[in-house]
């Protein structure tokens, strides 16, 4: 049996959303909304959609009188996620919903206690986690191929688009977060984060006091040891998409715009030789990487987790609850000149 689908927001990437669960064998979509008629009309004709067999609605309560559902993708702004998916499990539905859950920490863990009383599936699309180059990574650092892991860095740059309603931090580095925390294993206890505003010191906002930073760098503390770095900024013409992890004996690197080699691992040490250290064992590593595009592994979890009602563990509303509190705390060192700020550990008991 399919499992009957509406999906909420059909901008950009709801777009994709649409085109990937339009052609899965195990997904009817019944109903979309969005309350830009322009979107709407730019869907139908996109996919020659049939409007006697899809309701296309600028309004969800409109879907939840008229349509029977099994599940809600929901891709619209960040600030709308709370009220709509509280909604959504309360009626009874599993949830697909884009990155970040909310822009709240206690909203995060609420909703995701919620799905558990509920007995229906959260899920948010880290699509990242879903990236074949970046799971065969989680592989090569478990093989323990890089030796003892030091430290890490990241970079995520790009001219546009701007975000006006959150940071660049908050638009960025969920990504970059989302996948050192995959790799290792573990998520950081203490983080520091300092920015700058060049575009929109106008634009204040309870996460961002002194507007939105167009540029940021911040430093994650692991409870291992283990730091990372990452550089993100959406007004900077150097494109960059590149992750890495550095070892004893290597450095693994995931870097997104080198098509043909995404995934490396440069192999290397130093060898103390008298007073000198000396190079050895410098070797260069393609590892294959299957093609595939992450979205539809994300759609392909999201249904299978809806057919057998189990959790998608590294995609879940736990996962999606720690990372809205790590960026939480970022947001707060950036307010604090870059403190290192604690993170507290979180319950999702039942209270």
């Amino acid at each position: 049996m399919k499992t009957r689908l509406a999906i909420l927001g059909v901008g950009r990437w709801g777009t994709h959303l649409v085109r990937n669960f339009l052609a899965h064998p195990q997904a009817e979509v019944v109903a979309i909304a969005d309350p830009i008629s322009d979107h709407l009309e730019a869907i139908q004709n996109k996919f020659s959609l049939d409007p006697q067999s899809i309701l296309l609605t600028s309004d969800w309560t409109t879907i939840k009188q008229e349509v029977d559902l099994d599940g809600i993708v929901i891709v619209t702004p960040a600030s709308t996620h709370y009220p709509l998916i509280k909604d959504a499990l309360q009626s009874g539905y599993h949830i697909l919903a884009e990155k970040p859950l909310t822009l709240d920490p206690g909203e995060c863990l609420e909703l995701t206690r919620l799905a558990q009383q509920q007995q229906r599936q959260l899920m948010i699309d880290h699509t990242y986690l879903f990236h074949a180059a970046v799971n065969q990574g989680k592989s090569t650092v478990k093989e323990g191929q890089l030796g003892e892991l030091r430290y890490g860095y990241a970079s995520r740059t790009h001219l546009g688009p701007v975000r006006q309603d959150v940071d660049a931090l908050w638009d960025l580095a969920i990504h970059d977060l989302s996948i050192f925390n995959h790799w290792l294993g573990e998520y950081p206890d203490q983080v520091q984060a300092q920015g700058k505003v060049w575009l929109q010191s106008d634009r204040r906002t309870t996460l961002s006091p002194d507007g939105l930073g167009d540029m940021v760098w911040l430093t994650l503390y692991y409870p291992s040891g283990f730091q990372a770095t990452i550089h993100l900024c959406w007004c900077n013409p150097d494109k960059q998409r590149r992750l890495c992890v550095v070892g004893s004996e290597g450095t693994l690197i995931f870097d997104e715009m080198s098509k043909d080699e995404p995934l490396v691992l440069q192999q290397g040490y130093v060898q103390p030789k008298g007073e000198k250290f000396i190079p050895e064992g410098q070797e260069k590593q393609v590892i294959p990487v299957e093609k595939a595009e992450p979205l539809k592994e994300v759609c392909d979890r999201f249904l299978e987790s809806v057919q057998t009602n189990t959790p998608c563990e590294f995609s879940s509303g736990r996962v999606a609850t720690k990372l809205v509190q790590i960026l939480t705390c970022l947001s707060d060192s950036m307010k604090e000149n870059g403190a290192i700020i604690s993170i507290p550990e979180l319950s999702f008991s039942e209270e």
